[in-house]
């Protein structure tokens, strides 16, 4: 069911937003805004039935517009586009055109670049259904856009199901060959935030990932994680090796086990201290495992800061610079082609 609907008026932008709270029959809360397609919030009950927090974000929408947020932007909970992840230098080459974007990381271009799909406002609406409820949004983003060809037209659908799974459809056509690499950006913690995730036991149904250089590029490298601190083939803490990745932490792409289409499981965690579980599940041939590395107590909710490791992202992608990567998977999409994805997030309770 929809138990809220809100429409604010949005000095920063000069225009309204709306914001829309769903609930299933487990009374599980989703909130989400029409501002970057965010998921807000996320509410789920704990082994002893108590609902709260497990996703991290901000309780008004006016929280992701300050200043300090976009300078130094964690996308949380944020709809990512035209291209999740890093492209290389920002340039990349397609039908023999190269194309140089905008950069927001260094050298690279970052998550559709600063003026990505996590600051447009979409088009919302939304709709009922016996044992589904959810949000279609819509956004247009115009031919050479942060630097991406072609017009490109955008449908992203949230569904909450009577199944306790919170599912992503996106659809996207363009009018002129481009490039499309959409995900989510939420970061879970099944604690309600009374610890960071560095306890959370993890499961990856993925036993090879992509290394990177020191600008978090792809070499190209196809690898298998072995008993590398990427190997969570079975379940163990996220903690346990942290200390011995490269860089501040997890921050790497791991090819899924399965074939790209399919609705293949990415990834499990547990948190015992709670007994909450999720599963993430993705028809794309990779997911980014990204745990917070960088988030350092500037932002909180509820008095609750966020600081290093508080969350972890699963986010679902073709390769990172798989437009430099002819052996990666294609990011490509062509006129009279619909670029199809689906993410979905179950929320449950561990055996």
């Amino acid at each position: 069911m929809i138990i809220n609907e809100k429409t604010q008026f949005v000095s920063e932008l000069n225009q309204e937003v709306k914001t829309v709270v769903l609930q299933n029959r487990k009374h599980t809360q989703v909130t989400i805004t029409n501002y970057g397609g965010i998921i807000m919030s996320i509410k789920t009950p704990d082994r002893r039935g108590n609902f709260a927090e497990i996703a991290l974000g901000f309780d008004d929408v006016e929280d992701y517009l300050t200043s300090d947020y976009k300078n130094n932007c964690p996308y949380l909970g944020a709809t990512v586009g035209r291209y999740a992840n890093r492209i290389a230098q920002g340039k990349f080459t397609l039908d023999g055109e190269e194309y140089t974007l905008n950069c927001n990381n260094g050298p690279n271009s970052l998550h559709g670049g600063p003026g990505g799909f996590h600051q447009k406002v979409w088009e919302m609406t939304t709709f009922k259904e016996p044992k589904r409820t959810g949000v279609v949004l819509s956004l247009t983003s115009d031919d050479m856009e942060e630097g991406f060809p072609g017009k490109l037209n955008v449908k992203l659908t949230y569904t909450l199901t009577f199944d306790n799974e919170l599912v992503i459809d996106y659809e996207a056509t363009t009018d002129k060959t481009t490039v499309v690499n959409l995900t989510n950006h939420s970061y879970f913690n099944l604690s309600n935030m009374q610890s960071d995730v560095l306890k959370h036991k993890m499961v990856l149904y993925a036993d090879k990932f992509t290394p990177k250089d020191e600008n978090d590029i792809p070499t190209g490298e196809i690898v298998a994680v072995n008993d590398s601190p990427l190997d969570f083939l079975m379940p163990r803490q996220i903690g346990d090796r942290i200390g011995d990745v490269d860089g501040k932490g997890y921050d790497h792409n791991f090819v899924i086990n399965g074939f790209e289409g399919d609705l293949n499981l990415g990834a499990r965690i547990i948190d015992e201290s709670t007994g909450r579980s999720l599963e993430f599940y993705t028809t794309e041939p990779g997911f980014q495992v990204y745990t917070g590395n960088y988030l350092d107590g500037q932002f909180e909710r509820g008095g609750v800061a966020f600081n290093e490791n508080y969350g972890v992202c699963f986010e679902a992608q073709k390769f990172p610079d798989s437009p430099n990567k002819e052996h990666f998977p294609s990011a490509a999409l062509k006129p009279g082609e619909t670029y199809r994805q689906t993410t979905v997030y179950k929320f449950g309770l561990a055996d």
